[in-house]
């Protein structure tokens, strides 16, 4: 993916190199042709989804998802979700992928109800204190427990010189 700083020249030579430089172009052998066929998808999903209503395009989503992640196997898929969330972050840039993060936490507050999405935040909690051990969640709390409305608890360690490992809880991929 290319970033919102290249030219159009340049985007063009990448493209004709067979780079897709534009989300939803790919196959397009020019800028111009990646544009099109980004556009013409858009125009296409919506129209499927306008065919199936909410559920159904949400389903045909899930069973996507599911078939694509029988043909990566597991590793493979995370990689691609991976690879796909930091692609997102560069084009959005830090506080557009923050903004985008909390809008859909507070999309998923409101589907699940109170109980519900405090029961997720749990059960995601416990799942990441067996990835990290005792002493990893035990770390990454104390950065957390460090942070304010005005400052991240990263920022603070690095202003009060506290030393925080991250490589106890950091992902390694």
């Amino acid at each position: 993916m290319a970033s919102g700083q290249e030219s159009r020249e340049e985007l063009d030579r990448k493209a004709r190199e067979g780079e897709t430089v534009v989300p939803g172009g790919t196959g397009g052998k020019s800028l111009e042709a990646q544009e099109h066929l980004a556009e013409g998808r858009s125009h296409g999903g919506q129209t499927r989804k306008e065919q199936l209503g909410h559920e159904g395009y949400s389903e045909m989503g899930s069973k996507g998802g599911e078939t694509r992640k029988e043909q990566l196997g597991e590793e493979g898929y995370k990689e691609m979700g991976s690879k796909g969330g930091q692609a997102r972050s560069e084009q959005l840039g830090h506080e557009g992928y923050s903004e985008m993060g909390r809008k859909g936490g507070q999309t998923r507050s409101e589907q699940l109800g109170h109980d519900g999405y405090s029961e997720m935040g749990k059960k995601g909690g416990e799942t990441r204190s067996e990835q990290l051990g005792h002493e990893g969640y035990s770390e990454m709390g104390r950065k957390g427990g460090l942070a304010t409305k005005e400052e991240s608890g990263g920022e603070r360690a690095a202003r009060e010189g506290i030393e925080i490992d991250e490589s106890k809880f950091t992902n390694s991929s």
